[in-house]
């Protein structure tokens, strides 16, 4: 058994227009992340021949917010012939609307119970939705102490409560474990009692939020608890090359990401 790779298009190779981005990614054999689809010319992303493993599943509104929680699902639906065009397989969602640069719309620093359960009801509704058009809803941890504070809910366990509760085979967790040893740490825990609601990994070394190698988790030891837990879904590298800009950058980043995740690539070496 073995997972499947994907890398952010988003944060690798930026120096080049988004469709040589997924080129060169889908030539080395990875699947593709995205993030916002909207305004990009989505016939040209999918005749690249890519496999793409997600993409941002909404752009408005917050699943928390009993207020604005329509607006998510009703923007989830508009984003659907997209998924479907390409043939992605889960759409990402977050516990509350972000801005640009993932700040948060509306920051609030404290959860209410009122949160709680509208995050609940709208995730029910967006398991619904993915049932009739055949993907997955994924809720994404996030860190509130560097990237992403004022965004309540964010934690992975507290992801892991909602996804559990909704309890429904099109609502599953986008587990960021870049975010997560921000906020929380304790990582082959964490991999271990999310399991049965994960729909897929990212990964990012701490800090600087670059390939596996350059900071301070073990991910020898993730993928090991992985492997041991028999985790065979995608993995994406969302992440910059810790070399810069430069297409060799970008190369020896996905190349360290692979051989950290697949054990042929690390006896080879």
């Amino acid at each position: 058994m073995s997972v499947r790779l994907a890398a952010c298009a988003e944060m690798i190779y930026g120096e080049l227009p988004l469709i040589e981005r997924v080129r060169r990614i889908h030539e080395q054999g990875f699947e593709v992340e995205l993030w916002d689809t909207r305004h990009r010319d989505i016939s040209a992303l999918a005749a690249t021949g890519a496999r793409f493993s997600s993409m941002s599943g909404y752009f408005g509104g917050s699943l928390i917010d009993p207020d604005s929680a329509d607006r998510v699902v009703e923007s989830a639906e508009k984003l659907i012939p997209t998924a479907l065009e390409l043939g992605v397989e889960r759409m990402v969602v977050h516990p509350a609307e972000l801005g640009d640069g993932g700040v948060a719309v509306r920051p609030l620093h404290r959860s209410t119970g009122q949160m709680w359960l509208t995050g609940l009801r709208t995730l029910e509704r967006l398991g619904r939705l993915g049932e009739r058009h055949g993907v997955v809803f994924a809720l994404e941890n996030l860190n509130t102490v560097l990237d992403h504070p004022g965004i309540p809910l964010a934690r992975a366990k507290d992801t892991v409560a909602l996804v559990s509760a909704a309890d429904h085979a099109h609502v599953r967790m986008m587990l960021d474990l870049y975010h997560a040893q921000i906020g929380e740490g304790n990582l082959i825990e964490l991999v271990r009692s999310a399991l049965p609601w994960i729909g897929e990994i990212q990964v990012a070394d701490v800090p600087g939020r670059f390939e596996p190698g350059t900071g301070e988790i073990n991910y020898s030891a993730v993928a090991k608890a992985l492997a041991d837990a028999g985790y065979t879904g995608v993995i994406g590298l969302e992440a910059g090359a810790s070399g810069g800009a430069g297409l060799a950058a970008g190369d020896e980043a996905l190349s360290a990401f692979r051989h950290a995740f697949t054990p042929a690539a690390r006896r080879e070496n």
